[in-house]
């Protein structure tokens, strides 16, 4: 044994004149570069943004104030509107002209942003399909997009505009002077378009069977681009993809629709006594200080409504400060109910709005997940500001200030599927919790998409897991994101790219930042330290415009670590984790053992859904259980106790398929020993010692979690920070001294670290090999809207 301790030691002695180099910043070293500091990256610190991440003395930003009436035609699906804006020039710049968003123009022929794809001839198709290509390729005005039909200044002069593709360019009188403000009159009007055929976010969803429409009105009334200290004129055309770019303000908004429909709406309403009947007026306050949801329009109300729509109009008011955006949803479809969630000392009003057809699963949940979303986001970053948050439920999943529009539909008998609760779960935590990021902390969407889908897809998961234990979150745990990881490098992208140049959208701007997010705040800095810098982070940008280096500056400044690396690593480059347990030796006095490595198994889900849990319990899941001061809701409202609740717990069963099994072969893999001298046995004699050699495969540097289990059954778990590989970025040994014989060696053992190898991150006796189920699926005619349950479903099934 003396032996190897000699040659360990030469080993570092001899190494130490070439790690003295510095080679810093070049390309063919094997060290140094991936910890390199991002000064040459980031951009240089001014008044405006500071190196610690915080706003400068001088950061300004713009504001726009809105005055609008709107009428929604539903007999022509038109929609009419007016506008006085004001527009506040808080920067040092004198402006000649201003930007505005035409977002409609998505769908026009001739204003769209015309950022085309390659496109192929398919085997197969539908003729939906068939007319939304040739509407896309069209030449000839569909008719659709925002008209111009007035633009003014205060006094009725007219000014001079330019259309842009989804853009429009007003060009100043005078110059717009620091401290100024411009006032300016537009009038417009557009067709509103089928949502469920066309795309796009807003439009109308028709039901033929009762003839009644849903509207979700967004992006519908022109609107200021950013103007910033970092950029100036935010510039990108909207594609439909990346989404927006906004300037804080206050609105007031008059919405005349049908004296029928019921209206859910950025902001306050301000006239309810004029638009309630009295009953309704009575359950919305009564449902303004209930902890449980109280029906402000019934369904028998709702269904009373599709069957004999009004011709009367009525004219709702809405008042909305210090808000980037607004939007509503229209229909006489609509169930609402409230109730009330209090956010450090203040009341929030929290509503739904949906159809018959969501009935038993968003008149049970949707309104409890609001008011849930706003309390955990809230101990995340910061206390909810707005007096109200809403959920509309419009077979969609989509975002704005204090509403969002989501999806989960039950089928006919209102029975639904254990996946189509799950995904209505999901999406109303996410799409309310975008209130937060972006909507207050205010980035821009259309350039780091990231920032707003990917931080706020990280507070989701931590939202969802504060839900119930057992919910499947998809994206989050490290080993969610292993597939993509995987994937070619033709295939990826930084996560710092623009929203419109990424292949693979939904991993790289949601699940991937998550990820990173969830892996530096359990893995890497620790809860403590993570949440308070995330927390200053918010804080230090609420209602204002961050970039991604006040976030990586700010993380770092609040937490004292050094986390460059990380950035690089996880946010600028496309590597993957791959940490390889290359070899291990092992050495004691007399030593005869073996130690075999064995393969794993892998499973597939029964045909009758099984309870859809995760197979694998991250460790989140785990800390969350162990920590008891966490109380799930689920726990405490057992009004949210369904049949899959019970069904998760095995306190519920359906009939399920056999299991066919499947077992890897198994590979033996044999050490060499090295016996120790007479003189070191008295000393050494009952130890144990291990070299284990590490390879970086992947080339994502990442902490080594390293999990002995002894011959008696323990376990022991030794965490190397990722600086391990400073010196070396593709190996790195570690000598270790144990009391006790090991019989296996596995590295990262709660999949922590997303690495997308596990087959060589065992030494010794792996587990026993799981089952799978083979089986033919039957595919099923048609599409269904997005969250609609299908088939039959284990609620159906259950005995």
């Amino acid at each position: 044994m003396k032996r190897i301790f000699t040659a360990l030691l030469f080993t570092a002695a001899t190494s130490g004149a070439v790690w003295a180099q510095d080679i810093q910043n070049n390309p063919g070293s094997n060290h140094g570069n991936k910890f390199e500091q991002l000064g040459t990256i980031l951009p240089t610190s001014n008044e405006q943004r500071t190196a610690s991440g915080a706003p400068g003395v001088k950061y300004w930003q713009q504001r726009a104030d809105y005055n609008i009436k709107a009428e929604l035609d539903e007999k022509n699906l038109q929609l009419k509107g007016s506008e006085t804006i004001t527009y506040f020039n808080n920067s040092p710049d004198h402006l000649d002209y201003i930007w505005l968003q035409l977002d409609e123009n998505e769908h026009s022929t001739l204003n769209n942003s015309n950022y085309q794809s390659s496109s192929g001839m398919p085997r197969t198709s539908t003729i939906q399909n068939i007319d939304r290509v040739e509407g896309r390729n069209g030449t000839a005005d569909n008719g659709l997009g925002d008209m111009i039909t007035k633009l003014t200044d205060a006094t009725g002069k007219k000014l001079s505009y330019t259309i842009n593709k989804t853009m429009m360019r007003i060009d100043l009188p005078t110059p717009l002077k620091p401290g100024a403000q411009f006032i300016f009159n537009i009038d417009w009007t557009y067709k509103i378009t089928d949502r469920m055929t066309v795309g796009g976010r807003g439009g109308y969803e028709y039901f033929p069977e009762d003839g009644n429409y849903l509207f979700t009105m967004t992006q519908w009334y022109p609107r200021l681009c950013v103007y910033s200290d970092f950029q100036g004129w935010q510039n990108h055309q909207f594609t439909g993809r990346g989404e927006f770019a906004l300037t804080f303000g206050n609105f007031r908004v008059q919405l005349t629709v049908p004296a029928d429909h019921v209206i859910g709406a950025t902001g306050e309403c301000v006239n309810y006594s004029a638009v309630l009947s009295a009953d309704k007026l009575a359950r919305y306050n009564k449902a303004k200080t209930s902890t449980v949801p109280v029906e402000i329009v019934t369904l028998a109300d709702a269904k009373k409504a599709e069957k004999a729509p009004s011709t009367a109009k009525k004219t709702w008011v809405f008042q909305a400060n210090n808000v980037r955006d607004f939007a509503w949803g229209s229909s006489r479809k609509f169930v609402w109910d409230g109730m009330n969630q209090n956010v450090a000392g203040k009341n929030v009003m929290c509503m739904s709005y949906y159809g018959k057809e969501a009935y038993n699963l968003y008149s049970k949940y949707s309104t409890r997940l609001v008011a849930h979303t706003i309390k955990s986001y809230s101990k995340f970053s910061i206390n909810y500001p707005y007096p109200v948050a809403q959920s509309v439920e419009a077979s969609n999943g989509m975002e704005y200030p204090m509403i969002c529009f989501n999806y989960g539909r039950t089928e006919k008998d209102g029975t639904y599927s254990e996946a189509t609760k799950n995904g209505m779960i999901g999406v109303i935590i996410h799409e309310v919790g975008h209130n937060f990021f972006p909507m207050i902390i205010n980035s821009d969407e259309r350039q780091w998409t990231w920032m707003d889908e990917g931080l706020n897809s990280f507070v989701e998961y931590l939202t969802e897991e504060l839900w119930d234990n057992k919910f499947p979150s998809k994206k989050g745990a490290a080993y969610t994101i292993v597939d993509y990881m995987k994937l070619n490098k033709n295939e990826l992208e930084p996560v710092m790219t623009n929203s419109e140049n990424i292949v693979r959208f939904g991993p790289n701007a949601y699940s991937k930042p998550a990820t990173a997010l969830n892996i530096l705040r359990e893995s890497i800095m620790g809860r403590k330290l993570f949440d308070h810098a995330f927390r200053e982070y918010a804080k230090r940008w609420e209602f204002k415009h961050p970039t991604p280096a006040d976030l990586f500056r700010t993380m770092e400044d609040a937490s004292g670590e050094d986390l460059d690396w990380f950035w690089r690593g996880w946010f600028y480059g496309t590597d993957p984790v791959d940490i390889s347990l290359d070899s291990v030796k092992v050495a004691r006095g007399d030593l005869k053992d073996e130690y075999k490595a064995q393969g794993g198994g892998n499973r597939m889900a029964p045909r009758v859904a099984a309870p859809a849990v995760n197979s694998f319990e991250d460790i989140s899941k785990v800390r969350n259980r162990e920590d008891k001061t966490i109380k799930f809701q689920t726990d405490i409202d057992t009004a949210t106790h369904d049949f899959y609740w019970k069904y998760d717990r095995g306190m519920a069963s359906v009939d399920t398929a056999k299991f066919n099994s499947l077992v890897k072969a198994q590979t033996p893999s044999t050490f060499a020993t090295e016996p120790m001298t007479a003189e070191d046995k008295a000393k050494y004699g009952s130890k144990w010692f291990y070299e284990l050699t590490f390879t970086n495969k992947g080339g994502l540097v990442m902490p080594i979690i390293v999990e002995f289990t002894f011959k008696d059954g323990t376990k022991m778990i030794d965490r190397m920070p990722a600086q391990v590989w400073r010196l070396n970025e593709k190996t790195v040994t570690k000598f270790y001294i144990q009391d006790k014989e090991v019989t296996s060696i596995k590295l990262d053992p709660m999949r922590e670290t997303a690495d997308i190898d596990e087959s060589n991150n065992y030494w010794g006796k792996l587990p026993e090999p799981t089952k799978f189920q083979l089986f033919k699926q039957k595919m099923a005619n048609g599409a269904p809207v997005r969250g609609q349950s299908t088939g039959v479903s284990p609620m159906q099934a259950g005995k």
